[in-house]
């Protein structure tokens, strides 16, 4: 079955990518082997897409249980870090991956920040199971450079107003504007998992694209990772409308010194180029509280935090009311400080 392990050389425990080292690591003797050495697996495979239905550990002998769109995860039992090979290979097979820089570690501490360490979040909602079941994901997404044409008809004015003698004379001057403009956009994420919030991945952008590298199996090793939901057709519509506000401030940025200005008629033909399959960093937890549903997720190479934490409105009532109480006895000290007595 195509199921990949990374077994160390000296002991035989199965290693992990750190994001610390960029190398794989064995967490039980300490060694590292770097990822780039390491032989691919998939370039010598003849898997077919679809060809297996059950996966079995490599380590253990388990049944490996998984959704239809995981390609890395961890076995139940064992916890050895196992990679899918089938589900990576054809048109399923990344070009290119960021790997992940920040290590859960950092991402915990990012999190009990995040939470104020509990402060202000509700009793009982920053559990250690809460806190440990941050999970690293290599999200799928699609980077498409895009080749625009677009064609604007406006009419501009420009009002100046003067004085002559005892008159106040306003003078409008009315313009026809014709603008032609080709504008390249490159590397327009999109994600391509069903189950990611399209929101809360924008807001993680931008990835640190001069960190692409080739991609290969062992960077995936000790994390979980998806393959697309969607193709790069699918998606297009979506990359089409998600630059279109860029397009219509440089269009804006070309009528520049008009009092007024109106579009009459706007034409933008955008061409795909290419489109890049590549697997993004990302550490998220989700949760539900009081029947919604919140996520925590974070840039795994930058460390940007996106979302919005539950709030205890009891726990915000004392802590203002503990402000207001600190700081009215400030102004009492103060004041009896400089002779006026206690209120």
């Amino acid at each position: 079955m195509p199921v990949m392990e990374y077994k160390c050389s000296g002991c035989g425990s199965s290693m992990v990518f750190d994001s610390n080292t960029g190398m794989l690591h064995c967490e039980s003797c300490g060694s590292q082997e770097n990822v780039e050495s390491i032989p691919d697996p998939l370039k010598k495979s003849t898997f077919t897409e679809g060809e297996a239905n059950e996966y079995h550990c490599k380590s253990c002998g388990a049944v490996i249980i998984t959704e239809a769109e995981t390609t890395a995860t961890a076995c139940s039992f064992c916890g050895s870090a196992v990679v899918l090979g089938d589900r990576l290979t054809g048109k399923l097979a990344p070009a290119k991956i960021i790997p992940f820089s920040i290590s859960k570690d950092e991402a915990i501490q990012a999190f009990r920040k995040w939470c104020r360490n509990g402060r202000l979040t509700p009793s009982g909602f920053m559990t250690a199971n809460r806190i440990q079941s941050i999970t690293g994901i290599y999200v799928p997404f699609w980077l498409y450079d895009l080749d625009n044409q677009i064609e604007v008809h406006a009419r501009g004015t420009r009002v100046r107003t003067y004085t002559k003698g005892d008159y106040r004379i306003t003078e409008t001057q009315h313009y026809d504007i014709y603008r032609q403009i080709r504008l390249n956009y490159v590397k327009v994420p999109i994600d391509a998992a069903e189950k990611m919030n399209d929101e809360l991945m924008d807001k993680l952008e931008p990835f640190p694209y001069d960190q692409l590298k080739n991609f290969k199996t062992p960077y995936l090793a000790g994390y979980i990772a998806e393959k697309y939901s969607h193709d790069e057709e699918e998606l297009l519509p979506r990359a089409k409308q998600k630059i279109s506000q860029f397009i219509d401030a440089y269009i804006k940025s070309t009528m520049k010194g008009y009092t007024t200005v109106t579009n009459t008629n706007k034409q933008v033909d955008t061409r795909m180029k290419q489109a890049e399959y590549v697997l993004l960093p990302v550490w998220a937890v989700h949760y539900d509280y009081n029947r919604k549903t919140y996520t925590f997720a974070m840039n795994g190479q930058t460390g940007k935090v996106v979302g919005k934490p539950p709030i205890s409105k009891a726990k915000v009532a004392a802590w203002f009311g503990s402000i207001s109480g600190v700081s009215l006895l400030s102004l009492k000290l103060i004041s009896w400080a400089m002779g006026g007595g206690f209120w």
